[in-house]
C-alpha cells in the first residue's frame, strides 16, 4: 500500500497535468494547525523530487492572543527545515461581527497579493476530505444546487492565482499520523471548539451522522467527486454558452437573446446567469442558487420587467436580456448630460444601450471606453 508521500505526489502530478500547472515555484498557505504543517512537508519532499521552489506563507490575523506566537512558531519550523517563509500581516480595526467571513477574506487576499507581486502562479491550501464533508453538509443546509453541492474543486482561480486544494481526499487523522512520524508539533487553533461557527457545529455533528446513519466523510466524498464531474460538464456548456451567444458591453455589462437562453437546460441556465453576475458585479461568489433559480424562470418569460441580485441589474431591452451594474445612486441621466456623453464617446450610438447601462457609463465620465468588438 502506498504511504501518504506518495498518494500525495501522484495526486499533485495529476492535477498538474490536468490542469497544465506551472511548478517552477509554489506557495503553500500554513497556519501552524496540523492539515497545512503536514502540507507543507509533504509539499517539500516532492519539491525535492521535482526541483520546485516552495514558498510558505502564514497570515497573522491578529484576531487571537496567541496568533502571533504560531506564526513565530511556523516561521522557526519552516527555518530549521529549509523552507522559505513569510508571515503576512492582517492590520484590522476590531471585528465585531462576521469574523469567519471576514477572516477568510482577508486571508485569501494577502495570501494572493503576495503571490501575485513575487509572479507565483499555484496557492496551495490544505483542505482535506473532512473539509470537504463538511463543505458539502453547510452548502446541504443552504440548499445549494450542483454548484454548491459539489464543494471545492482541486483548482479554482483568483486573482490570476490558481488554488491548488491537493488534500480533498486525505483523510485529516492520516496527516496527523504524518507529522507524529516525524516527530513535527501542531498548533491547535481554539476557535476549531467555538459553536459560534457553523462549521464546527457540523464537525461535531459527523460522528452522529456516521454512527446512527452510516454517513461517512468517505462516502460525502465519493458523493462530492460526482458532483464535482457533473460540475465541470455543465460548466463547459455554460462557457460555450456565453463565449458563442453573450455579448460584453464596455467592460462592465452583458447581454443575451432570451430566446436561446430559453432553450438550455435549467442547471445550465443557472450556470450562465451566475458566471455573468459574478463577472459584472465583480464578485468570487455567485449568488444563491434558489434565487438564480427563480431569476432564470423569471427572466424567459413575457412580463419580465427586471430584478436585482448579486449587485447586478438584469432586464428586457431591446429583445435582448442585460445584466449591468446595480445603480445604487440617485442619479437621473438628463438627455443634455447623456448628449454631452456621446460628444466624447461617439462609438456609444452604434448600438442602443438601455438606460440603466447609459447610467453606470455616465457615472464613469471622463473616462472614454472602448468599444468591445
Amino acid at each position: 500500500m502506498p504511504n501518504l508521500q506518495q498518494v500525495f505526489n501522484s495526486e499533485l502530478n495529476r492535477i498538474a497535468k490536468q490542469y497544465n500547472l506551472e511548478q517552477k515555484k509554489m506557495a503553500v498557505a500554513v497556519s501552524g494547525g496540523a492539515d497545512s504543517l503536514a502540507l507543507a512537508f509533504l509539499m517539500k519532499q516532492y519539491a525535492e523530487k521535482f526541483n520546485i521552489k516552495v514558498v510558505a506563507l502564514t497570515v497573522n490575523h491578529n484576531l487571537r492572543a496567541e496568533a502571533k506566537e504560531e506564526a513565530e512558531y511556523v516561521a522557526e519550523l519552516m527555518q530549521k527545515n529549509g523552507i522559505e517563509h513569510h508571515v503576512l500581516e492582517w492590520n484590522h480595526d476590531k471585528v465585531v461581527s462576521g469574523i469567519e467571513t471576514k477572516a477568510r477574506e482577508a486571508r485569501y487576499n494577502l495570501l494572493l497579493e503576495w503571490c501575485k507581486k513575487h509572479k507565483v502562479k499555484n496557492l496551495l491550501t490544505a483542505h482535506h476530505l473532512r473539509d470537504q464533508a463538511e463543505t458539502f453538509l453547510m452548502r446541504l443546509q443552504r440548499g445549494s444546487g450542483v454548484d454548491g453541492l459539489a464543494s471545492m474543486a482541486c483548482v479554482t482561480e483568483r486573482c490570476d492565482v490558481r488554488i491548488v486544494r491537493p488534500l480533498l481526499n486525505i483523510e485529516p487523522q492520516k496527516l496527523r499520523d504524518f507529522l507524529s512520524e516525524q516527530n513535527i508539533v501542531w498548533k491547535e487553533d481554539a476557535s476549531n471548539e467555538c459553536d459560534d461557527f457553523l462549521r464546527v457545529r457540523v464537525r461535531k455533528m459527523l460522528p452522529e451522522l456516521e454512527s446512527k446513519l452510516g454517513i461517512t466523510i468517505q462516502k460525502i466524498g465519493t458523493a462530492v467527486n460526482a458532483l464535482n464531474s457533473a460540475r465541470e460538464y455543465f460548466a463547459d456548456q455554460a462557457g460555450d454558452f456565453i463565449g458563442n451567444h453573450c455579448r460584453s458591453w464596455y467592460d462592465c455589462a452583458w447581454s443575451f437573446n432570451p430566446e436561446l437562453f430559453g432553450q438550455l437546460h435549467d442547471e445550465i441556465k443557472t450556470r450562465v446567469i451566475a458566471e455573468l453576475i459574478k463577472r459584472v458585479g465583480d464578485d468570487n461568489y455567485a449568488p444563491e442558487y434558489v434565487a438564480l433559480a427563480r431569476l432564470c424562470n423569471a427572466a424567459v418569460t413575457a412580463d419580465f420587467k427586471g430584478a436585482t441580485l448579486g449587485g447586478c441589474e438584469v432586464l428586457k431591452f431591446n429583445r435582448r436580456i442585460w445584466i449591468v451594474p446595480e445603480n445604487k445612486t440617485s442619479l437621473v441621466l438628463s438627455k443634455e448630460q447623456w448628449n454631452a456623453y456621446v460628444s466624447k464617446n461617439p462609438q456609444v450610438l452604434m448600438h442602443g444601450l438601455p438606460y440603466k447601462l447609459k447610467l453606470n457609463l455616465f457615472e464613469k465620465c471622463g473616462k472614454a471606453v472602448e468599444f468591445n468588438k
